[in-house]
């Protein structure tokens, strides 16, 4: 008589119900929401025909992944589609994750939808800028280091290429994420063994797979750069970004650089005066400082980080004061939409639902930084939740993800999240879970065995 086994869960059913659920709400959206323009959209698309156009009028002002996806794929409509499949794509992706972590089809759904019902990511879909883009690319290299860290050694050298490659293809869409395939790669040459093991070794090939196809994709980049314009640079606007921190305090500035000083001095006043905010003000001024200084848009972005880097160099309690700001804001969690472009009779009801929701992302943000700092002071925590080195990968490269992408930047802060916003609500997910296994959402006297 054979012996009996217990039913497996049937995942292609909550697969097959995630998938149909995707589907519904994209068509939904295809037919009612159009392709939505920002202030970044026209230099993506410039930049896109520039790269048709043989590559000789590419300033390099941006790094070249989503002008060339832009170009590859074609006009705006064709741009949207493309992110919506992304989108799909990409609530796979998370199925396949949190099936991995659970063994449990159903919260793997849970996660696929998750991210497939955050509004944020649902409109970004629409919306023509690199964050659905750079989100595919993200959670490519999170799934490739779960791979690498769950499959058998025979097949991990394709996880580890595929977290080197990815990765570097989300640095070259999102300049914020060039540190991850080097980060991952160090990770993955120090910890490539199965869960619950956690024996520190070097694992040379793990570095060198992940961080070899890294380094030429991305060098491959700066080179263009370096021979077309004479920098070492991913873009020829480092110095302007650097001004969003120290146009804070451009006042500060000697009188022998008074020309570019006075002239952004004006601006900043402007835009105080308009939003209540000194942020983006250089943006308005490059002309008026061209102009003023005689000195080329390049020049004038070198001009500007030397600026910076004395400012910096003077006054650092003000720059770190900055940077903590910038960080804080990175949680901020908004969502990116235009209530004006959806159907009246939808309208209203968006109108309570974004708001509603983006107290949840705001709040799931909080559980995160509450839950990943308590695990590091409490030994107690860390085993309730069962740390495995996936988890961990995922908790510092967003700490990492928050402290850097203030650094050199003090002005979208809040948008920087969007693209591993939906690897925070993984976490939180992931916590609720392990608190019902462990039952210590049971009242006491009924807690599991």
């Amino acid at each position: 008589m054979a012996t009996s086994h217990p039913t497996r869960p049937n995942w292609t059913r909550w697969l097959l119900l995630v998938l149909a659920i995707g589907l519904v709400q994209r068509a939904a959206l295809w037919f009612s929401y159009p392709p939505v323009s920002y202030n970044d959209t026209a230099g993506y698309r410039r930049l896109a025909q520039a790269a048709l156009s043989g590559w000789r009028d590419f300033d390099g002002t941006r790094v070249p992944g989503y002008p060339l996806w832009m170009a590859l794929v074609g006009p705006d409509q064709q741009v949207y589609l493309s992110q919506l499949i992304l989108g799909l794509l990409i609530t796979l992706l998370f199925f396949y994750l949190g099936f991995q972590a659970t063994h449990s089809p159903a919260f793997g759904a849970v996660a696929a939808l998750a991210h497939s019902l955050n509004l944020n990511q649902f409109f970004f879909e629409a919306n023509l800028l690199s964050e659905t883009l750079a989100t595919f690319w993200l959670a490519l290299v999170l799934a490739c280091v779960w791979l690498a860290l769950r499959t058998n050694l025979r097949w991990r050298w394709l996880a580890w290429l595929g977290v080197g490659v990815f990765g570097a293809l989300a640095g070259l869409t999102r300049t914020l994420y060039l540190f991850i395939p080097f980060w991952a790669g160090l990770y993955l040459a120090l910890m490539p063994q199965a869960p619950g093991r956690w024996r520190l070794h070097f694992n040379g090939r793990a570095l060198v797979l992940t961080c070899l196809p890294a380094l030429l994709i991305t060098g491959c980049w700066v080179n263009y750069l370096y021979s077309r314009f004479g920098i070492v640079n991913v873009t020829t606007m480092g110095g302007f970004h650097l001004v969003q921190h120290t146009g804070q305090w451009f006042e500060l500035l000697p009188d022998e650089d008074a020309v570019l000083r006075d002239v952004f001095l004006q601006f900043r006043a402007d835009q105080i005066a308009d939003t209540g905010s000194p942020g983006n003000a250089i943006w308005d001024a490059l002309p008026a400082m061209e102009e003023a200084s005689g000195l080329g848009f390049r020049e004038l972005s070198s001009a500007m980080a030397q600026l910076s880097f004395q400012l910096i160099w003077q006054h650092p309690d003000r720059y770190l004061w900055s940077v903590l700001g910038g960080w804080q804001l990175f949680w901020r969690a908004p969502v990116y939409w235009k209530p004006e472009a959806l159907p009246a009779a939808l309208r209203g009801a968006f109108e309570i639902l974004v708001p509603a929701q983006r107290i949840l992302l705001i709040l799931a943000n909080l559980v995160f930084l509450a839950s990943t700092t308590l695990a590091l002071f409490w030994r107690n925590w860390r085993q309730r939740l069962a740390l495995t080195p996936g988890w961990v990968f995922l908790i510092i490269t967003l700490w990492l993800t928050s402290v850097l992408q203030s650094l050199p930047d003090h002005g979208d802060n809040p948008r920087f999240l969007v693209s591993q916003q939906s690897w925070v609500i993984f976490w939180v997910l992931w916590v609720v879970w392990r608190l019902r296994q462990t039952g210590d959402f049971l009242p006491r006297g009924q807690k599991r065995n």
